[in-house]
Parts: structure tokens; sequence; C-alpha cells
């Protein structure tokens, strides 16, 4: 099993490049190999990564473009096998990118930026329905909320008054900052998310 988040900026040809930097640095930080992404048609991108990072890195990747407001990114999480792999992440093959492919053209259709497709739908249900919640918040991110969310990502289990010393902002700042981003509550449901996911695929 494997996890294909497809993608592409919003609104790409009316904001200036600067998400595209981002867009790079971002997919590198989530792959941690390079030929486990790949940007195409300008604005589109594809990423593979661990099916229980899923949540955490289409989180991520959200705060990394949230930054160069009022750029945003829609994103579709596909779970499922790879039946062949190839040099291109587009010219691979398998249910992963079926169902990668087919979450987001969903997102159109749904009014939604973020979606899940898996084989397992009452697993889908379930985790759409927490996503469309969590996009209450991720949706509203505004520049200083986004680029906390990104530190607190990048530095995980480190204290905010470290996260202040590398932002280079007061610790209520900080506090305040990922307190309006709802942090803490992205987290709980990273958490779930991990749960559901272990106990569906070990049925």
């Amino acid at each position: 099993m494997i996890c294909i988040i497809t993608g592409d900026i919003i609104g790409s040809r009316k904001i200036k490049d600067s998400w595209l930097l981002s867009l790079k640095n971002a997919l590198k930080v989530v792959s941690k190999q390079n030929n486990k992404w790949e940007i195409y048609r300008g604005d589109s991108f594809q990423v593979e990564v661990e099916t229980e990072n899923a949540i955490k890195t289409a989180a991520y990747l959200k705060a990394c473009i949230r930054i160069n407001k009022p750029a945003d990114v829609r994103m579709g999480i596909g779970i499922g096998d790879i039946k062949s792999k190839r040099k291109k992440l587009s010219e691979s093959s398998g249910d992963a990118f079926v169902n990668s492919g087919a979450a987001f053209d969903s997102l159109k259709q749904a009014k939604v930026n973020l979606a899940i497709k898996t084989d397992f739908p009452d697993f889908d249900e379930e985790i759409n329905v927490m996503i469309k919640l969590s996009l209450i918040a991720m949706d509203s991110w505004g520049i200083v909320a986004a680029e906390m969310v990104k530190l607190a990502l990048e530095n995980e289990n480190v204290l905010q008054s470290e996260l202040a010393v590398l932002s280079g902002r007061t610790q209520s700042l900080v506090s305040e900052a990922l307190k309006r981003a709802h942090y803490s509550e992205l987290m709980e449901m990273d958490k779930l998310y991990r749960k559901k996911l272990n106990q569906t695929l070990s049925k």
C-alpha cells in the first residue's frame, strides 16, 4: 500500500511564482527522495508518501502554499496498491494512482480542496467528514498561521519556546498563531486517521 497525493495550485496564473519554489521545497521535504515527486502542466503535482503520513503531508503542503497568499492548493489523496513503477511518477500505475485521481476529480463537485479515496468506502466516508471539518480551519490560515504550522510540522516534539527562537517571534505570538490555525486539533485528527487506517488495513 502506498499513498499518492495529486494536486494543483489554485489561481496560479493570477499570482507571482513565489509558490513554485515553496512547492518544490515542500515536495522534497515530504518525499525525502527526489524521484518520488513530480511537477507537471506548470502548476500540477504528484507525490508519493507513506500511507500513515497522508493527512500530515497534506497539511504541510497546504501550509507551504498558503504562505504565498492568495495562493492555495487542491489535493486528492489516494491509497492503494501500485502495479508498475516507472521512473516518472505520472507514468506509474495502480490503485493508489486511480484513487488519487478520483479523489482529485471529486473536489470541484464537492466544493472542497482536499479529499481521500481508498478501497474502503466506510473509511473514506468517515475520514472525508473529518477533512471537511478541518478545512474550516485550514482554508482560513493567514500567512503567519501557515508559517507557524509549517515550522511546527518541520520541528515536531519541539517546545513552543524553541519554535519562537526559530521563527524570530515571541512565544505568545507563536502560541496565538498555532491556536488560530487549530494546530492541536489537526494533530488529534492525524492521530485518529492513523488509528483508523491501521484498523482498516488489519481487517
